[in-house]
């Protein structure tokens, strides 16, 4: 795909939707953190439902570590994997009060030493949280830039990789939004919704579907 296309692609997406954000339900860093950790593997919807109950409960690592393990699972147990998903988060709010005052820091480095974040997870955070304009590539996002062939990679870091060299600096803090919310409502896995893209004209992707 040409620099033009891909310009034009980032252009109407940014109209169709100025302001980006996650659907994730969050006011802090931690907040943000936290439902970021339960949502491997889960729907967001699911995610939201879960924390819309234990953050006015405990939303601060302090108040979950009060809150205790068990306590814990019994708000988050509709989500997948909840036992070791409230395992990190304890851990992971442990290591926030030791280390860092209890504050979500605020570094790439600092971020992957807590448990269960990896780079995808550290990359939410910097960009939602910090304004960072990084890219979290998920399943969304590979298959999104695959299947136009925005930026083509082999895995979700070969993509990261393509798409921070190919993408301008006024669009890289929302191209990861634009991006997740494509692949989950239009460019979805099994059978995307061609007809009613607002790139369907310019996307590469040969096998396009009629609605």
């Amino acid at each position: 795909m040409n620099k033009e296309k891909r310009l034009e692609i980032l252009t109407r997406l940014r109209d169709n939707n100025p302001h980006p954000t996650t659907e994730l339900n969050f006011t802090t860093p931690f907040e943000l953190l936290a439902a970021v950790l339960l949502s491997a593997q889960a729907t967001d919807v699911s995610v939201n439902k879960a924390t819309d109950k234990l953050y006015p409960v405990a939303n601060t690592p302090q108040a979950i570590l009060d809150l205790g393990v068990e306590k814990l699972k019994g708000y988050i147990k509709t989500i997948g994997l909840f036992n070791s998903k409230a395992e990190n988060l304890i851990k992971t709010c442990q290591m926030l009060v030791d280390l860092h005052d209890g504050e979500v820091p605020e570094s790439r480095e600092a971020l992957e030493a807590l448990p269960g974040v990896g780079r995808k997870t550290a990359n939410v955070v910097l960009n939602t949280a910090f304004g960072w304009p990084t890219i979290a590539v998920d399943t969304h996002i590979y298959r999104v830039s695959n299947r136009t062939k925005f930026a083509m990679g082999k895995n979700v870091d070969l993509v990261e990789q393509k798409l921070l060299k190919v993408v301008p600096k006024e669009f890289k803090v929302d191209v990861h939004h634009w991006l997740i919310l494509h692949g989950r409502y239009t460019c979805v896995a099994r059978k995307p919704r061609c007809g009613s893209c607002i790139i369907e004209d310019l996307c590469e992707f040969k096998e396009k579907t009629e609605l």
